[in-house]
């Protein structure tokens, strides 16, 4: 059967942009729709009378699932009960006859790798591969499951998706308060003992004394390099942006596919992309030791300072502030091009607490960065289990009793 034939509708997004605004109901492109999930840090908002206008064919409704068209091509997601959405540019949305297949089934099934290897067969575009209407619409399916048998697959994979959502908002809750301490020391500059230190004046507002100085007096930069393909048998860890941006969590690659030059690093640093500044990814790596750590060139390898822990880094530049001298660094005509010289980091001005200080706070953040890090390992675990039962649920591989 085609995919049409078990949706009520399958409509396609307005061709233009919607005016934004700081509130509102929530605007779905295509960098908000992870695979199965909906990314909503910083998603587009838009006003009640834009939302009635964006919606006129349809108003999105829960277990309705929006599909990406474009960058990620093939990316789908299910609108969860609360949420509220239009759509974006290059996006589309599917509503499933809930007589023919349950809508989380679904969601699943179109993430599988049956269904997004023929949405890549179909894409095309010379320079940004996309999706058409009807090739969606044609798509051919195989012989669905009973719904029975839907709601059981759904209802399994499901459960793995609500303890890695469990184990991503306790990551987001001990980060916060990762946030809030470094803020509360070295921002309000209200650490234990500051009614001993008097105040001077600095680029930065009134600090402590004896704290003027840069940021290249807490850490260096490394460029400790290596051309991966010039070891085309060896298996590395790669910690790049797409993996990064996938949880944090490093592809094993081998070196006959890394095609460009990368950085060495251990477990002694704190990665900073200069990529987008002005929305900094900040990583602190933890390399297995199985395997050669490599980074790659759009990251900064940031090596503490002796005496300086990376804890301490990595909690400052994931601070409001950091990000905002950071981004005032970049250059670049291209927002989404804009880099930040190495030397200009160094040379920025930072409060530099004293040694004792920073051996305090760290003492405090790194069991909760620690526990982060578990978390991360366990919702790695938890994805590739799901991802190697999604394919052999779905084909009925495996037998479930119901």
């Amino acid at each position: 059967m085609e995919l049409i034939e078990v949706c009520d509708l399958i409509i396609d997004c307005e061709h233009k942009t919607a005016p934004t605004q700081e509130t509102g109901f929530p605007s779905i492109r295509t960098p908000n729709i992870g695979r199965g999930r909906f990314i909503l840090d910083g998603v587009n908002r838009v006003s009640e009378e834009t939302y009635e206008l964006w919606t006129h064919r349809a108003v999105p409704q829960p277990g309705d699932l929006i599909m990406a068209r474009e960058a990620p091509v093939g990316n789908v997601a299910m609108i969860p009960e609360g949420l509220r959405p239009c759509l974006g540019q290059r996006t589309l949305l599917i509503r499933p006859d809930r007589t023919k297949v349950e809508p989380s089934f679904l969601n699943y099934f179109l993430n599988g790798p049956h269904v997004q290897g023929l949405i890549h067969a179909k894409t095309n575009g010379a320079t940004v591969a996309h999706l058409n209407m009807k090739d969606v619409r044609t798509m051919t399916l195989p012989e669905l499951p009973p719904l029975p048998v839907q709601r059981r697959i759904a209802g399994i994979l499901s459960a793995y998706d609500e303890l890695m959502e469990n184990s991503q908002r306790r990551i987001r809750i001990l980060e916060a308060m990762a946030r809030a301490l470094y803020r509360e020391w070295f921002v309000h500059f209200r650490f234990s003992g500051h009614e001993k230190l008097p105040r001077v004046a600095s680029p930065l507002g009134d600090i402590p004394q004896g704290w003027e100085g840069r940021f290249g007096d807490l850490a260096t930069i490394e460029r400790d390099g290596i051309n991966p393909f010039e070891f085309p048998d060896e298996e590395f860890e790669h910690f790049s942006i797409p993996a990064f941006d996938n949880g944090r969590q490093p592809a094993i690659e081998l070196g006959a596919t890394i095609l460009s030059g990368k950085y060495y690093i251990d477990d002694s640093t704190v990665l900073l992309s200069k990529l987008n500044p002005r929305i900094p990814r900040v990583w602190l790596p933890v390399p297995s030791g199985q395997r050669r750590a490599i980074t790659s060139t759009e990251f900064l390898s940031l090596k503490p300072q002796p005496g300086v822990a990376r804890e301490f880094i990595y909690a400052k530049c994931c601070s409001e502030e950091f990000s905002g001298q950071f981004g005032s660094l970049a250059i670049g005509t291209s927002t989404s091009h804009q880099r930040v010289k190495p030397e200009n980091l160094l040379a920025m001005p930072s409060p530099v607490p004293d040694r004792k200080t920073i051996a305090r706070f760290t003492k405090l953040v790194s069991p909760m960065l620690t526990v982060c890090q578990q978390l991360r390992l366990q919702i790695q675990n938890l994805r590739r289990t799901r991802d190697l039962l999604l394919p052999r649920l779905v084909s009925g591989d495996c037998t479930l009793k119901l």
